[in-house]
């Protein structure tokens, strides 16, 4: 079966704080996201969040329902953000085809039945990371290119935190229900994402490192601000953060992640800060 999914139970932050590494990596690391002909899903139970990833290599791959949906098919009642970070690929649906570069992003809404993923060049397949969430209506397929971005330039190399944030499905850019999903680019030299580090109690989010070279690793830090914990994190690995969660990371290197946000609002700006001082 080229489809496999999931499931990920909510937690209640006064009994993460019991956790060991084990444990914390069993539910929030997802470790295998990209697979070769396959389509790879965990579904959390914190907002309906789907994460996954699809690598179609010798054959399309189609984004059929699963038994968690109870749905005739997948977005029946969701709705679907991609983001490509491989070879250029191809979704066609119901109504149109279209082709996605090397991080390009597309939109598809509520009630879309046919999802195919395709590669145009077997020997450089298209990695299609994928973030779903429920949806209250429909809204139109887009496709956004990075020049649609809205783009922020945050940080600085002196505190090793200079990045460049691509906002491609913000409500700035393209109409969504509840879905925000966006592309930080970290500058050489620079190994800190979000910081100071922050959490909003109105949304939840995931994060998805890509780009880290071999032998590297993103050290992702989570919990509340005065009891974290920490994941070292492989290349192509993502992680779960609850509402009540901070999520920052250093690396060994520079990296790109991709934030993809759901829940009470679609105000990107809505955070709560923690200095690092503040830390624990």
């Amino acid at each position: 079966m080229s489809i496999k999914c999931t499931t990920r139970y909510a937690v209640h932050p006064e009994d993460f704080k019991t956790y060991g590494t084990r444990r914390i990596r069993e539910e929030f690391l997802i470790e295998t996201v990209m697979e070769a002909d396959a389509i790879n899903l965990v579904y959390s139970l914190y907002d309906r969040f789907i994460t996954g990833g699809a690598v179609p290599v010798t054959k399309p791959l189609v984004l059929e329902t699963v038994d968690q949906l109870k749905s005739s098919y997948f977005l029946e009642r969701r709705e679907l953000g991609i983001i490509n970070v491989g070879g250029t690929g191809r979704v066609v649906t119901d109504l149109e085809v279209f082709d996605i570069h090397h991080k390009e992003a597309l939109y598809l809404g509520r009630g879309t039945e046919k999802v195919v993923f395709e590669s145009v060049d077997p020997l450089q397949p298209a990695r299609f990371y994928l973030n779903s969430t429920p949806a209250h209506q429909s809204y139109p397929a887009r496709l956004i290119t990075l020049k649609e971005a809205v783009v922020l330039q945050m940080g600085s190399l002196q505190e090793s935190n200079e990045r460049q944030i691509n906002r491609l499905m913000v409500k700035e850019v393209v109409n969504t229900c509840q879905l925000q999903m966006g592309m930080t680019e970290l500058k050489p030299g620079s190994v800190w994402n979000t910081m100071p580090a922050h959490t909003h109690d109105r949304r939840m989010e995931t994060y998805f490192y890509f780009e880290v070279p071999e032998g590297q690793s993103i050290c992702h830090f989570m919990g509340q601000p005065d009891e974290t914990r920490h994941l070292f994190m492989k290349n192509e690995q993502a992680v779960l953060s609850p509402s009540w969660s901070i999520h920052s990371a250093a690396g060994t290197s520079s990296y790109t992640f991709i934030w993809g946000m759901a829940g009470e609002n679609l105000d990107y700006s809505d955070m709560d800060f923690y200095t690092a001082d503040q830390l624990r």
